[in-house]
């Protein structure tokens, strides 16, 4: 038996404190301070950050909206509206070469007679297959001029002519019936009215046919005088100062084929006379002043500078002897106590400027066409 063993037991350790451990390494303030930037922390800058990420986001949703609004609540200007763009005039190349061949055909047209089918055919196609009466050359056309040109669309024009037409045969017994035109007489102007087209050519050229035979129409309407700026026709006293003016004007003018025909001008005026002069003499008759009402002889001449206008009738005596009525529309100035020329008008002057066809609702180019 293994001997027992005895004793006491041996009272345990005493257990000594254990301190808090300390951290191994310490901060330093440096890295203390790490996480802070001018007094905001690193997580406040990214909460921050985020912020005004979703606070920029959401401006720009709103965008459209906010402006729309700003556009509804804006009050209304009185901004004067963007002037309308007029609409493009029709084309006026072609009218002069228009009347030209309208003039050709008219009158080769008067003048044809059987067998001239192909030459109509030159301006209208068509026309060879007319078949014609009569000799031709029986009938001519003379002293043919365009009387009216109207453009009635962008290509087409509408031409009519003029022609005195001869060899017709005026009717024999003029009719009695009441309200009947007298019979025509010898010779007769008459008036054809021709559409021409236009349409490019070789060469930039313009070519042209006519769209119909030549239509017979009234002569053109007589426009009504407007009233003239001057007052009635009175006699021209030879005391006029205003008559001597234009006496001695008018006799350089037309009888002495320009000579001397300066020293008659105001300053600045310059006019070619007709050379060879046409004239042996003048007589002026008669003189219609500006705005002239009474019928108190005039002798004297205003100050320097004051201009007036006149319309002149005189009779020209020419080469032949025979005396021939003309009228001039002058203007004069007076200078130096006399009256000068400062001006001969192309016409009369008016009492009111015409009104343009735009400004009075006269129609355009494009209207319809009337006989």
């Amino acid at each position: 038996m293994s001997p027992v063993r005895t004793g006491r037991r041996k009272p345990p350790a005493p257990v000594e404190p254990v301190e808090p451990e300390t951290p191994a390494v310490q901060e330093s303030g440096a890295e203390r301070d790490a996480g802070w930037v001018a007094g905001w922390s690193t997580g406040a800058q990214a909460n921050s950050a985020a912020l005004m990420r979703w606070l920029l986001w959401g401006l720009i949703a709103l965008g459209p909206l906010l402006g729309s609004l700003a556009y509804l609540s804006a009050p209304a200007t009185s901004a004067a509206p963007a002037p309308k763009t007029a609409p493009p005039a029709p084309t006026a190349s072609g009218g002069q070469g228009a009347a030209g061949f309208a003039t050709l055909f008219v009158a080769a047209y008067l003048s044809a007679g059987r067998g001239d089918e192909p030459k109509l055919a030159a301006y209208y196609p068509p026309a060879s297959n007319l078949q014609l009466d009569g000799v031709s050359g029986q009938h001519r056309g003379e002293q043919l001029t365009v009387v009216r040109l109207r453009q009635t669309d962008t290509t087409v024009w509408a031409v009519t002519v003029a022609a005195r037409v001869t060899g017709a045969i005026p009717s024999a017994t003029p009719s009695t019936q009441p309200g009947a035109s007298p019979s025509p007489a010898a010779d007769p102007v008459r008036y054809f009215q021709v559409p021409v087209a236009t349409a490019p050519g070789t060469g930039g050229a313009t070519a042209y046919t006519a769209l119909a035979l030549p239509a017979e129409v009234a002569a053109p309407e007589r426009a009504k005088s407007p009233e003239l700026a001057y007052g009635a026709m009175r006699p021209a006293l030879p005391s006029d100062p205003r008559t001597q003016a234009v006496t001695s004007f008018l006799t350089a003018y037309l009888t002495k084929g320009g000579a001397e025909l300066d020293r008659y001008l105001a300053p600045g005026t310059r006019l070619a006379a007709p050379s060879p002069a046409p004239y042996s003499g003048i007589a002026v008759d008669q003189l219609a002043v500006e705005s002239e009402t009474g019928g108190e002889p005039v002798v004297s001449v205003p100050g320097d500078g004051t201009t007036l206008r006149l319309l002149v009738t005189l009779r020209a005596t020419g080469q032949d002897g025979v005396r021939l009525p003309l009228t001039y529309a002058l203007t004069l100035k007076a200078r130096a106590g006399r009256w000068e020329i400062a001006s001969l008008d192309g016409a009369p002057a008016l009492t009111s400027p015409s009104p343009s066809p735009a400004a009075s609702g006269a129609p355009g180019p494009a209207t319809t066409p009337t006989a």
